[in-house]
C-alpha cells in the first residue's frame, strides 16, 4: 500500500532549509523586542537592550537572505529582503537616537512599527508551503512480526 504525502521538490530543500536559517533568527529578535512590554506582574525589557539584539540578529538574518534566493521564491524573498531593511533601519534609528518610550502605548508603537515590516517571512513561509507536491510513501504495516532491525520476533 502507498500513501501520498506532499514535500518539497528535492530542488527546494536547500532554499527551504536556508529559508530556516534566517527564520531561527528572526523569531527570537520578534520575541526579544516584544519583552519590553511589561506583564502584569513583571516589567519589561530594556528598550535599548531588546533594540540591541534585535538589530544583532536581524544583521545575521539580512548575512543569510541570499542562501534561499530562488526563481520559484522570488517575490516573497524580495518582500522579506526590503521588509528586513526596513526594519534594520527602524530599529538602528531608534538605537541610535537614544529613544525612550514614554508609556505603555508608546512602547507598543515601537514593537508594532519593528515587527510590521517582518510579515512578509510569514508569506514566505506559506509561499513555501503551496510549492509542496504528492509523494508516494510506502506504507508500515500497523502490526509487524518483525523487529526493527528486520528480523523476526522470537517468542
Amino acid at each position: 500500500m502507498m500513501f501520498r504525502r506532499k514535500a518539497l521538490p528535492d530542488e527546494l530543500l536547500p532554499s527551504f532549509r536556508a529559508f530556516h536559517v534566517v527564520l531561527d533568527e528572526i523569531e527570537p529578535a520578534k520575541e526579544g523586542l516584544t519583552d519590553v512590554v511589561p506583564g502584569t506582574r513583571l516589567p519589561g525589557r530594556p528598550l535599548q537592550d531588546a533594540l540591541e539584539e534585535f538589530v544583532a540578529r536581524l544583521a545575521r538574518a539580512r548575512d543569510a537572505m541570499p542562501a534561499w534566493r530562488r526563481p520559484e521564491v522570488e517575490d516573497e524573498w524580495s518582500a522579506c529582503r526590503d521588509g528586513l531593511e526596513i526594519a534594520l533601519r527602524r530599529a538602528m534609528e531608534l538605537l541610535e537616537s537614544g529613544y525612550e518610550a514614554a508609556g505603555f502605548g508608546s512602547l507598543l508603537e515601537v514593537v508594532g512599527r519593528s515587527l510590521d515590516p517582518l510579515e512578509p517571512f510569514a508569506r514566505a513561509e506559506e509561499r513555501f508551503a503551496s510549492l509542496r507536491r504528492r509523494k508516494d510513501v510506502p506504507a508500515r504495516s500497523r502490526a509487524s512480526n518483525t523487529a526493527h532491525d528486520g528480523e523476526p520476533w522470537h517468542t
